[in-house]
């Protein structure tokens, strides 16, 4: 992706991979805490991002984030009401 030219921005900076589980733990079947990996879009990657286990942003926090990042302008995306704190934007 990051070879294909879309209008002097590669495809990997303006797509999103996105990739999760509808688990926390699998073995208790708890849907909290999910792991999630996200890749392109313009975003600093090559980390990894831990949140409070017990006063956890919601997912839709990096919707959110994603949103603005291809120019929607909100702030708001099911139960957020913010960007996710955390992620940069190169």
């Amino acid at each position: 992706m990051k070879g294909f030219d879309e209008g002097g921005v590669s495809l990997l900076d303006k797509a999103n991979v996105l990739m999760t589980s509808n688990l926390g733990n699998a073995s208790s079947h708890k849907d909290n805490n999910l792991p999630v990996l996200l890749a392109g879009g313009g975003f600093r990657h090559g980390q990894h991002l831990a949140f409070d286990q017990n006063d956890n942003c919601p997912l839709s926090n990096l919707f959110v984030s994603i949103l603005q990042r291809h120019g929607a302008e909100t702030d708001r995306f099911s139960l957020a009401r913010a960007p996710m704190k955390g992620l940069e934007i190169l």
